[in-house]
Parts: structure tokens; sequence; C-alpha cells
């Protein structure tokens, strides 16, 4: 086999359908550039992880996740679980196909099957952290890597109400609404966090963990994130009100949620959340729903090695 193959794994499903409408065209271009490449469709949940762990045990050293942030997690998550090769010997590309497309934001990669091409050409990589959560799931201990954010308390709450819905989120005012229609019923989880020595306990509205800045739909709840600094960023907001949430907002996406005086940011390579009572905290990592307390965050420095642009800034 080609060292030089590309292995695209496609979720038809990413985007409402949108990755399946943009694949025959994707074709074409990568045809006409002359990639060695060699394309599987993922059929179920889980199942891009499946692929790429499969393909590096079967030779391939590049691979693409040709679908939204979920897909490009689910893609992470089989190179990281792998034991053939270190995680970052591994080349890794987006094709953004998705509904929110967060990761892309903090690399400058633009949603546009051209451009991907012509990254897959050039060839341009960079280095990035991930991010592991040691989580709880029906009185089980279990682990995911994520690339992005994760995210717990209104987050985890908000991932928990997605996950059991069955309609689509089919675009962000759908998404936004959803957010909004939480709010009301949600209540701050009381719950203690353990980090860099310290110990806080409080009802949280809020407790994040980044790598990277975006997240649900290009909020930054950790704008202080670094991708390759070795740290994790940690937000920690108390019991915010409801009011001031809607008063917010606008910081919410442009960075400056920390001049809310129940909002803390620090920096960390281990954080650990605990349930204070019977309740348990919920915890939702890049935009998925996976379980609850107690939770543990670490750091894996430059453990991604991944396709930029050209003219990637930074």
């Amino acid at each position: 086999m080609n060292p030089n193959t590309w292995y695209i794994i496609v979720n038809p499903k990413a985007g409402n359908g949108l990755a399946a409408r943009q694949w025959l065209p994707t074709v074409e271009l990568l045809d006409k550039a002359q990639l060695d490449y060699e394309p599987i469709f993922s059929e179920y949940k889980g199942h891009c992880t499946e692929l790429a762990k499969a393909a590096i045990e079967n030779g391939y050293r590049k691979i693409v996740a040709y679908g939204g942030d979920g897909t490009a997690n689910e893609v992470i998550n089989g190179i990281m679980q792998q034991t053939v090769v270190p995680s970052n010997e591994i080349t890794f590309a987006l094709f953004p196909a998705g509904t929110g497309n967060d990761w892309i934001k903090e690399h400058g990669i633009k949603p546009r099957v051209e451009e991907g091409v012509l990254n897959l050409m050039d060839g341009n990589t960079r280095l990035q952290d991930i991010g592991l959560a040691t989580y709880h799931k029906n009185g089980a201990q279990q682990q995911h890597y994520f690339m992005n954010v994760a995210g717990m308390a209104y987050d985890g709450y908000v991932g928990k109400v997605l996950h059991e819905q069955k309609s689509p989120v089919t675009n962000q005012l759908v998404y936004l609404y959803l957010i909004f229609k939480c709010l009301m019923g949600y209540e701050p989880a009381r719950a203690k966090v353990f980090f860099n020595g310290k110990e806080q306990e409080e009802n949280f509205y809020l407790v994040n963990a980044g790598i990277c800045r975006y997240s649900a739909g290009g909020m930054q709840f950790v704008p202080h994130a670094v991708p390759d600094d070795g740290l994790l960023a940690l937000t920690i907001a108390g019991n915010i009100s409801k009011w001031d949430i809607f008063t917010y907002l606008r910081k919410f996406y442009n960075g400056t949620l920390n001049d809310h005086p129940k909002v803390e940011m620090y920096q960390t390579k281990h954080a650990r959340i605990e349930a204070v009572g019977s309740e348990p905290v919920l915890l939702e990592v890049d935009g998925e729903f996976l379980g609850e307390t107690p939770v543990e965050f670490s750091v894996l420095e430059g453990a991604l090695q991944f396709i930029i642009p050209s003219e990637s800034p930074g």
C-alpha cells in the first residue's frame, strides 16, 4: 500500500446530508489533483472511530475526516486509541461539512472543498494538544479524547437534550433556540472543582476545559485556550442569573466572558470535577454528550499532527 494514500472517512449524515451532497464534486477535484486516496463511508455512530483505528493498523498514515466536529472527534479517537504508532505520526485532515464547524475556526481552515484539496496537495502541518476526559456512564468509568472543548454543567445538560431529541439540528439558529430553551429549565449544579492545588465548591453554571477556543457554533467559553501550549484552558462560571446570560450573550462570542464577576479563567494540566449531593454533573466533549461525574481532564501535548492552510494564522 502507498504510504501517501489518503484514507478518507466520509460521514454521509454530517451537516444534515451536506457531506453526501459534496462528495461527488470532491471526487472530481481529488482526481484532477491526481491525489492517491481511498474513500469509505461510515454507517453508524462510532463507526468513524473504528474505521480510523483499523486503517492505521492496516498501514495508512494519512487520514481525512469528511464531516463535522462530531466526525472529526470520532476519527481523532481512533487515532488516539490505536497502539501501532505514536499518534502524531499520523497526518490528520478535516474537510468541514458539519453544522457548527468550530474546530476549523481556530486554525483558519475554510469550509470549501476546493481549498481542502489544495491543503492536501500542499501538505503543510502543525501539531496541537489533545484533551482526555475520564468520566462515568451507567456507573462505569470510561475515557474519551477531545480536540476542541469539553463542557460540563449547562453545556452537559444541553448536550444530553440534543442527544435525546429525535429531530436533527439543521442550522445555527435552531441550535441557538435550543440553547435558550434549555436555559429556562436548567438549574446550576453543585460541584467541587480541583485544579492547580485548589478546590472550589459552588453551584456552577459552566465548567469548560479547552484545547481550542470555539464551541457551540462560534462561542468562546475558553478564549484563553492555546492549542499547542501543553495546558488546558479552564473556565469556571458560578451561578449566573438567566438575565445575565441574555445580556452577556455578545460576550460569549467575542471572548470577553471573563468580564462577568462570577466567571474565572485558569490554565492547568489537570482538573477533577465531583458532584456535591446525589445529582450528577453532566459532560459533553466536542458537542457530543458522554456521561457524568466524577470527571477528570488531562492534556496530551503535541499529540495531533494535522493539515493546515498554506496561509494559516499563527
